[in-house]
């Protein structure tokens, strides 16, 4: 390698000025010794400029640059360097790429690349099997038009991808695929797909089967409770210790009851679709009901029940649902307060979209329970169970009547001062008088 490019620049030109001196001492012509000197370096000069310009079109990576001295001799010195760099570099990103290529080949989930705009741009064999991909026909196509299912595009286009999306395959109905998709890069998509067929055939049987049970045990316990009723009517002609354990019986059978109800209920939600060209609801009447309702359920514990909703404000889905869900928060809020406290009620309207909160200042519940709490008969404090008369499944249904509303429901405790319930609702889904 040569001296910098700043000392090969003066000693090139120093060498000129003596060589035309030297000529210029000789003929006695120094002006036109400088002018014929000056000359020939610049058309040396351009000739380098030549060569550099063919090297760089020929672009081929075993091709090095051109031999020369001084200046250029560095910049073609330098321009070695970075090729052999360049080459080098290349060789290592190349093989990281074969391996993500190897890697991604092997997998069973299928692995899709997507541009800005949804427009396929790489996958994997797995994509090819579970989503009838073809290379290269579908390269650049938007993957709406592959996957033709209404409830995929509506995911695609919400942009909000934080929960997977469970859709049978379009190649094969017996399989059932999840789709997750991954945002990186500049606004590019990553979509992997996993086959869950056996899972979604399990969770299938188990619904089937808490289904079936409820059905069947409703009957029985139906003829129990008429037989506990009636007997409970003529407890003057019984023995003294009979009425208590009648009672008790009789309340214990009421529960059976309502636990049915709420499986029911849940095979229900899970079993049909969402409702279709849903009428608006009105949702500040529909929870002027439920607060009567709850502060009949508060009796005399003398909670302060508070209710602010928007009357105009309106809220599409069915009404028989979502007086489910939300008379579920608030009897939990009056259940959950100590005597004397308070319940408060909020139903309004953002540019985010509608909400409903249900406050309270009860028990509160510690932060390693909430992301728990809708999971289906799962207890903070399994002890309540007896006292409050619960079932366990208010909440899996609140999240439930949600999920087939496009809502979903945020959590906020603290231990010894309250809960606060939020239902949030996106704007299609609401609408005014």
């Amino acid at each position: 390698m040569n001296q910098n490019w700043q000392g090969a620049l003066v000693r090139q030109l120093l060498l000129l000025l003596g060589g035309c001196l030297l000529i210029g001492l000789i003929t006695g012509e120094y002006a036109w010794a400088l002018v014929v000197g000056l000359i020939g370096y610049l058309g040396w000069t351009l000739q380098q400029m030549r060569r550099l310009l063919q090297w760089l079109k020929r672009n081929t990576p075993d091709d090095a640059p051109p031999d020369s001295n001084g200046l250029w001799g560095d910049i073609f010195d330098n321009l070695y360097q970075m090729q052999r760099r360049d080459i080098r570099l290349r060789g290592q990103l190349q093989s990281v790429i074969d391996r993500v290529q190897g890697s991604t080949t092997a997998l069973k989930d299928a692995v899709v690349m997507l541009d800005s705009d949804g427009n396929l741009e790489w996958w994997n064999p797995a994509a090819e099997r579970l989503l009838g991909l073809k290379k290269p026909q579908d390269t650049g196509h938007p993957v709406g038009n592959l996957i033709r299912h209404p409830s995929f595009k509506e995911y695609f286009d919400s942009g909000r991808h934080e929960e997977p999306l469970v859709l049978a395959s379009p190649v094969n109905e017996r399989l059932w695929l999840q789709f997750t998709i991954t945002h990186y890069g500049n606004s590019e998509h990553l979509m992997v797909v996993r086959d869950i067929s056996r899972l979604h055939l399990l969770e299938q049987m188990r619904k089937d089967f808490v289904a079936n049970v409820s059905h069947e045990l409703r009957t029985p316990l139906t003829v129990i409770s008429g037989y506990l009723e009636t007997m409970l009517e003529h407890t003057d002609e019984m023995p003294p210790r009979w009425p208590r354990a009648l009672n008790q019986m009789n309340e214990q059978a009421g529960r059976m009851q309502h636990l049915l109800n709420d499986l029911l209920l849940l095979a229900k939600l899970e079993a049909t679709n969402p409702p279709a060209n849903a009428q608006p609801v009105a949702v500040a009447t529909l929870l002027q009901s439920i607060r009567s309702d709850a502060q009949a359920l508060s009796a005399d514990r003398n909670h302060d029940i508070s209710l602010e909703a928007d009357p105009t404000l309106l809220l599409k889905g069915s009404e028989a649902e979502l007086r489910s869900a939300f008379s579920n928060l608030v009897f939990n809020a009056v259940k959950y307060t100590p005597a004397g406290g308070e319940v408060r009620i909020r139903w309004w309207c953002s540019e985010h979209g509608a909400h409903l909160a249900v406050e309270d200042s009860g028990i509160g519940i510690e932060s390693k329970h909430l992301p728990r709490l809708t999971e289906r008969f799962y207890r903070v404090d399994s002890s309540r169970a007896s006292n409050t008369g619960g079932t366990g499944l208010g909440l899996a249904i609140v999240k439930h009547v949600l999920l087939r509303h496009q809502g979903r429901l945020d959590v906020n405790s603290t231990p010894g001062k309250g809960s606060i319930f939020t239902c949030h609702f996106p704007l299609s889904q609401a609408t005014t008088q």
